[in-house]
């Protein structure tokens, strides 16, 4: 029942195309929190997907102000977390010069918002320098609002989260919406939610089992199969009392991983684990690799990628289904020796694509090993939001949509 009211409500909020946006000043939250290496652009995935809400504002003779957060600065200047790189980034992608400043709710910056002509671009510094901008601060949230007479948001990645700059600020807005990118993560997640393709089989990777359990619980009696790898899978493993060497495990989840594996059973999904993992030390080790068999790892190793029986195992399982939804890595993919579980899976889901399945990749870590591999186009949809994604799977109410709606 939530999924057809949330439906319903998005389809009703209005997109950049309601207004009139020449010779006015759009406030455009945008989700520009990209890795950064060097003091440089690791990965510009999440600043070219908004390029196309930008140009239209251009196009259309406004002037914009764009505001973003990068990484977790707590409410404390880190000049590691500056916007400034992201910047250059974007100002060599449009070949066009940008204007910063290097406090968002500053004199400056306010005044060389309002001074800018049509087809100028501003980008503010950092808001998570701000304490006010994770928690929601009104008068934070008014001093944003003073940047532009429009607000767009067009920052799905940061839909599931109530802050000042896609929640609080819209109070102060008689004309918000939302940008391209938002407009096309909802609605395509909406055709996919309205009638999925049977079977429907989830991946599940990464690190930690708390992120995905919204989503495992809510589809552990719609999917028809549950694939589950990267490292939280070693907690499920412990929870089925099998030998998993030195890998990393979450004690605290042990019991809930036991539960859901009991109530798969009672439901009638299927969960698929791997069988063998390619094992080392530690992550720091690029040492050789040994492919050990699930209840013969090693004490003084752990599985850091999926092995080869377990990848032929879940092919199979992706070949026969018809729409199939990943989030998270199935290994290290960041290092060589563990890259290759992560890289093969994905390489088969573009054969799954060629196949008329529907293949949808949530999550930043999983759309960088995909830009990695170069097979990120050839997915269906691959989602800037990982956290904004699981929430909308998991059948909950985003906040900055919800508020848009009010």
């Amino acid at each position: 029942m939530i999924h057809h009211f949330l439906l319903n409500k998005i389809a009703m909020i209005r997109t950049l195309k309601a207004f009139d946006i020449k010779g006015k000043n759009i406030l455009l939250r945008v989700d520009f929190n990209v890795p950064l290496l060097d003091n440089r652009v690791g990965n510009n995935f999440r600043i070219k997907a908004a390029l196309p809400t930008i140009k239209t504002c251009l196009e259309g003779g406004s002037a914009i102000v764009l505001m973003s957060h990068l990484g977790r600065p707590e409410g404390k200047i880190d000049r590691k977390l500056s916007l400034i790189p992201v910047g250059e980034e974007l100002a060599s992608l449009l070949e066009m010069p940008i204007k910063f400043s290097d406090n968002c709710i500053s004199t400056d910056a306010i005044d060389t918002s309002l001074s800018l002509k049509p087809g100028e671009i501003h980008l503010l510094e950092n808001l998570r320098f701000h304490i006010g901008e994770k928690t929601n601060d009104p008068e934070f949230s008014r001093m944003l609002s003073r940047h532009g007479q429009i607000y767009i948001n067009d920052a799905f990645g940061t839909a599931h989260r109530s802050h000042a700059s896609n929640v609080g600020v819209i109070s102060y807005f008689k004309h918000a919406g939302i940008g391209w990118l938002m407009d096309k993560e909802l609605n395509f997640l909406q055709r996919i939610f309205k009638k999925p393709n049977h079977p429907l089989t989830l991946v599940l990777g990464g690190a930690k089992i708390d992120t995905k359990l919204g989503m495992i619980k809510h589809f552990i009696d719609k999917a028809d199969n549950i694939i589950i790898g990267g490292g939280m899978v070693f907690t499920f493993l412990k929870a089925m009392k099998k030998n998993i060497g030195g890998s990393i495990i979450d004690k605290n989840m042990v019991s809930t991983a036991r539960d859901l594996i009991n109530l798969s059973r009672i439901k009638g999904v299927k969960l698929y684990f791997p069988s063998d993992f390619i094992c080392g030390k530690s992550l720091k080790n690029t040492g050789d690799t040994q492919t050990y068999n699930l209840n013969d790892i090693p004490r003084d190793l752990m599985g850091l990628d999926i092995g080869p029986q377990s990848l032929s195992k879940f092919q199979k399982v992706l070949s026969n289904s018809k729409t199939i939804f990943w989030n998270g890595p199935m290994g290290v993919f960041e290092l060589s020796n563990y890259e290759t579980g992560t890289r093969d899976l994905g390489m088969h889901l573009t054969n799954c694509v060629a196949n008329d399945s529907k293949v949808i990749v949530g999550g930043g870590d999983t759309a960088a090993a995909l830009e990695k591999f170069n097979i990120q186009s050839e997915m269906t949809h691959v989602s800037t939001g990982g956290g904004a994604s699981l929430a909308l799977f998991s059948g909950k109410l985003l906040p900055a949509i919800k508020k848009l709606e009010e």
